[in-house]
């Protein structure tokens, strides 16, 4: 037995080796794998709607903040993708229950999800401890505390809705009113939103705009402070959101009635049109507002002070009646990573990383803090700083400008106190200042209190909204147009019954007993 088993002993040696050798590879592989195991978030965002790298020269100042999310946890890796309105991210939700841990509807798509228990709770660390937490505006926090939006719900960017204009064309005080544009005047120089339900927003508030006037001056709200807050912005967002059959059949007949004075419909090209002069007046969501108003600015060479690209200073302007406040929130769809997503939506709420947002999306940031703040020092702050010179000196503070001239102080405190530690968040101003950037991207306390947000509508209502929407779309046929149809109509007829009557005069009718014979027989 002995010499049997040593003499088998160099075969066996040689199989382990084999066997060693063919396990090897498939090891490393196991290795390899385990080490680049990844955990995937997914992300379900608008276009264009995060800080990203810039594709032209001189965009590099931009900050990857995917990028830089991952590089900050690794292990961690982010698929992003992108949806164009509220119904294709809803429907993509419905047919993919799960896909997505994170997306970013809109105001009234936030309700009908909530509504249709549609999202994950966020944990009550996340809501006391989180940078959201710490940062957020208090008055967006408390915006979503009175709607019953913040356990599933945070805010990402928000603003309100306007017209952006060209001071030099159009008269000022003929926008402090919704019915601005229907004016022969602007004639075929103004845009409105193919969005169903912002442009019904406007009709709304054309329809409606005697009864918000009254409401405005019966309660003289100024501030958010005021005790008659509440009851009178209640009644305004009441107001703005009827449905009833009377409505729609006023707005239907306001919108279709406003086409004669319109330019056209539009979704993104209003803003290039506004730079380029071929429109004067632009009804816009205020991150646009801001991003028109810097494209169309002249440029300036900052070594030289030479121009260097003519341009125009365009302003916006929110009409008396009301306006409305949206706001793009985070949501997480049922099924969702909830650890994850919180940590993205973390990561995206510190004060830095919300600068690089609003840089690059030109949109508001609901994040507060210093950061931010000093951020909006740097754009919009007009006050000359004399470094050298002493506190008793006008120019050695803010407020005043470079010939120590007092400007207008624009006051933000609703917005940041509590998120920082400046005592007061005041940004000095010129006068015509007022009208432009800043006032897109802070509205003042006395445009929040009359402006309303939009409710989720019910299907029957969206459904009737829609079909009033496509009469307001659809051309509307001319009377002399219906004489022409009705004239070719006839015409037709008439040559169709002269050909069956000629017809049968050609035909040979045989006498009575005989038949035709076909031709053969």
């Amino acid at each position: 037995m002995k010499h049997r088993f040593a003499s088998c002993r160099p075969l066996r040696l040689l199989a382990d080796l084999l066997a060693l050798f063919l396990a090897v590879p498939f090891l490393f592989c196991l290795a390899g794998c385990d080490s680049k195991q990844e955990t995937v978030l997914r992300v379900y965002n608008w276009e264009d709607y995060i800080s990203e790298p810039g594709d032209e020269e001189g965009e590099d100042e931009y900050v990857d903040l995917i990028a830089k999310f991952e590089e900050e946890n690794p292990g961690i890796r982010v698929e992003y993708s992108t949806f164009g309105t509220n119904e294709n991210m809803y429907n993509e939700l419905k047919i993919n229950p799960g896909g997505y841990d994170l997306v970013c509807p809109s105001d009234y798509m936030i309700m009908k999800m909530i509504e249709e228990n549609m999202c994950e709770p966020f944990t009550d660390d996340f809501l006391q401890n989180s940078n959201y937490a710490a940062y957020a505006s208090p008055y967006i926090r408390e915006l979503f505390e009175l709607n019953g939006w913040t356990k599933y719900s945070v805010a990402y960017m928000w603003g309100t809705m306007g017209y952006v204009y060209n001071p030099e064309t159009v008269k000022a005080e003929d926008l402090t009113s919704w019915a601005g544009i229907w004016n022969d005047a602007y004639s075929g120089k103004s845009t409105i939103k193919d969005s169903v339900r912002d442009s019904y927003f406007l009709g709304v508030a054309y329809v409606y705009r005697d009864e918000l006037e009254k409401l405005a001056e019966e309660y003289n709200v100024r501030n958010l402070s005021d005790e008659n807050y509440a009851e009178y912005n209640a009644k305004v967002t009441q107001i703005m959101n009827r449905t009833d059959e009377e409505t729609l059949e006023k707005v239907k007949d306001s919108l279709i009635d406003l086409k004669k004075y319109l330019y056209g419909f539009e979704v993104d090209s209003g803003k290039q049109d506004m730079v380029t002069g071929k429109i004067s007046i632009n009804f816009a969501w205020s991150g646009d507002a801001v991003y028109t108003m810097d494209e169309a600015e002249p440029v300036y060479n900052e070594d030289t002070g030479k121009l260097e690209a003519d341009g125009v200073y365009l302003n916006y302007a929110i009409p008396e009646e009301c306006s409305n406040i949206w706001f793009d929130g985070w949501v997480m769809p049922k099924g969702a990573n909830v650890e994850l997503a919180q940590k993205f939506i973390d990561f995206l709420s510190t004060p830095e990383n919300a600068v690089a947002n609003m840089n690059y999306i030109g949109y508001t940031s609901a994040i507060a803090g210093d950061a931010v703040f000093e951020e909006m020092i740097d754009w919009y702050d007009e006050s000359y700083v004399d470094e050298s010179a002493g506190p008793s000196s006008p120019n050695g503070g803010r407020g005043f400008d470079e010939e120590g001239h007092p400007l207008q102080a624009y006051d933000l405190n609703y917005f940041f106190q509590g998120t920082g530690s400046y005592d007061d968040y005041c940004i000095y101003v010129s006068e015509e200042s007022l009208s432009r950037q800043i006032f897109a991207q802070y509205p003042t306390e006395e445009v929040i209190t009359r402006s309303a947000i939009m409710q989720h509508f019910d299907n029957a209502t969206t459904t009737a909204v829609n079909e009033m929407w496509e009469e307001v779309k659809g051309l509307p046929i001319p009377v002399w147009a219906y004489i022409v149809i009705a004239v070719i109509a006839a015409i037709c007829i008439f040559v169709l019954l002269s050909f069956l009557y000629k017809g049968r005069r050609k035909e040979y009718k045989p006498k009575k007993g005989y038949r035709i014979l076909k031709k053969g027989f």
